[in-house]
């Protein structure tokens, strides 16, 4: 017991290393606007999988056995059908790219465990809790114009350092139950007004996103809490609990009024954006809820055809011209980049990208915990039940949630904050196994996951540069970056673009064909094609999709 009270260096070492890329995975962006979502999603991956790495084998170092629990089994057998689906994949860089996102966000599950088995989850649980907050202030900052952020993203305001302002909201809607935990056990006075003014910032910036898949994770992880935790599991009769939930209530409330009422910067084209936005939370005829049920439809066909392995992790957009459908609001032919980078769901790009008997192991491992969790709670008939269980347990419904209607684990930051606030708070569950490791084979595994590891650290960088080198606007520098990241597709259309206007057409036609290589079923490698075998401009269209999507 001694052992766990006292952390070794490693794991303290980890525990920075978490620390520092809580904050920077959300304030990491890069200045390339050609580059839209890639100029934030590449950097924002390359911290993740850089803390990943670094965390792994700090956590691995010492470590004398791996305990397993109930969760790793499935865990690790979706990782296992992840490697074998992106091996298989026709566009590989895509899949290599959406793999190491899966593996990074298990890694920290995993080391965010271990430092809670060592005493360690306050300081962790802190340190995303402030980032959590760093996130939703971007989002205030940008909006109210606070501060000259170009990094953000003027088209999908208040993003904030996101690129993009769902994205802002799904960290608040997953992190809210984390700040309301905080606040609930701040051992002080100073440490509950601090989370509580965390929770006004995130409740204002929730609602000046108008993210309406948030909107509805928050409120239904909001009425877990009240009804488990204030009335069966009787919060409410401890006269300290009962006085701080009064104070969240009122600060909340006071961050949502303020944030609707105070004038921004937000060039909404409704007068009543927001009652807009609450109303048309349930509408499925029209607008995006009409694009969703399209585009669901669609994906479950592409889902039915490779049912075993799908056709790929992050290859739904290379298949999804396959299968769209007349009038598809998700597919617009007439751009370079014709479909977003992923399905308006979680769930739907597991079935459709990794098959379903991954979709069954994802659902379990969520499952499991959160039942887990939920047995231990209705367990404390006794006493008031443990705040860290209900946390897990509105967590993971915000997961459910807002990964149906939009995509969440698919994405960096998303995957860094759910895996390690779940795996510090769920590090009591009992482990079934224990796996001895000798000094030799911790050498072995700490060999193979620096290796794993680097890779995917090397391909990020890889990415980064070329987007650097693009933006010099020199052809000679831009076909270096084609060669540095020769999985970007955009980078292949562009050049062969600006290789045929400037008169090279056998250069610009090799370009269109990598190109059509990377997406076999987008048309405008064609179009890119044909207008160099005619020796004309090709008539490509930068729309909403290729400014907007990666």
């Amino acid at each position: 017991m001694s052992g766990l009270l006292r952390p070794t260096p490693a794991p303290r070492a980890a525990l920075v290393v978490i620390q520092i890329a809580a904050a920077l995975v959300v304030i990491a962006a890069l200045p390339y606007p050609l580059f839209e979502l890639d100029r934030y999603t590449i950097p924002k991956e390359l911290v993740l999988e850089t803390a990943a790495l670094a965390a792994g084998l700090l956590c691995l170092a010492k470590a004398r056995r791996l305990s397993i629990l109930l969760v790793d089994v499935p865990i690790t057998a979706f990782l296992l059908l992840s490697a074998l689906s992106a091996l298989l994949a026709a566009n590989g860089w895509l899949a290599f790219r959406a793999a190491g996102v899966s593996l990074a966000g298990a890694t920290l599950f995993w080391c965010a465990r271990t430092l809670a088995r060592a005493g360690m989850s306050p300081p962790l649980l802190a340190a995303l809790a402030f980032a959590i907050v760093l996130g939703a202030g971007t989002g205030l900052a940008q909006a109210y114009g606070l501060i000259d952020m170009s990094l953000a993203s003027l088209n999908r305001a208040p993003g904030g350092t996101f690129g993009n302002r769902n994205f802002m909201a799904h960290l608040v809607a997953l992190g809210l139950p984390l700040l309301l935990l905080l606040a609930l056990e701040a051992r002080s006075r100073v440490r509950f007004t601090l989370a509580a003014a965390g929770v006004a910032i995130a409740a204002a910036a929730l609602v000046l996103s108008r993210s309406r898949a948030a909107w509805v994770g928050v409120a239904l992880a909001g009425v877990f809490l009240a009804l488990e935790g204030l009335w069966v599991g009787r919060l409410w009769s401890d006269d300290r609990l009962r006085r701080r939930v009064l104070w969240l209530s009122g600060v909340a409330v006071a961050g949502l009024a303020l944030a609707i009422v105070l004038p921004n910067r937000l060039n909404w084209r409704s007068e009543s954006p927001y009652l807009d936005s609450l109303t048309g939370v349930t509408n499925y005829k029209e607008g995006s809820g009409r694009g969703r049920l399209i585009q669901y439809g669609n994906t479950l066909a592409m889902a039915m055809r490779y049912p075993l392995l799908g056709v790929g992790p992050g290859n739904w957009p290379v298949f999804y011209p396959r299968f769209m459908s007349p009038g598809d609001p998700s597919f617009d032919a007439g751009d370079i980049i014709p479909t977003n980078p992923w399905p308006s769901s979680d769930w739907m790009a597991t079935a459709s990208e990794r098959g379903f008997p991954a979709l069954i192991l994802l659902a379990f491992a969520g499952l499991s915990t959160a039942l887990g969790a939920w047995v231990r709670v209705r367990r404390s008939t006794a006493q008031p039940p443990a705040l860290a269980d209900l946390t897990i347990v509105a967590t993971l419904i915000a997961v459910l949630v807002v990964g149906s209607f939009d995509a969440l684990l698919l994405l960096p930051i998303p995957t860094l904050f759910v895996c390690t606030i779940v795996g510090a708070l769920a590090a009591s569950a009992r482990p079934i196994g224990e796996v001895i490791l000798t000094s030799r084979s911790r050498r072995w595994v700490l060999a193979a996951a620096a290796a794993a590891g680097l890779l995917f650290v090397g391909r990020g960088t890889a990415q980064a540069m070329a987007m650097s080198l693009y933006e010099s606007g020199k052809i000679g520098t831009m076909e270096l970056a084609s060669k540095i990241d020769p999985g970007n597709y955009r980078i292949h259309m562009l050049l062969g673009a600006a290789l045929l206007r400037s008169g090279q057409c056998d250069p610009g036609r090799k370009h269109a064909a990598a190109a059509a290589a990377l997406f076999p079923n987008h048309p405008a490698p064609r179009r890119l094609m044909r207008a160099c075998s005619e020796t004309a401009k090709p008539a490509l269209r930068v729309g909403r999709r290729w400014r907007n999507s990666s």
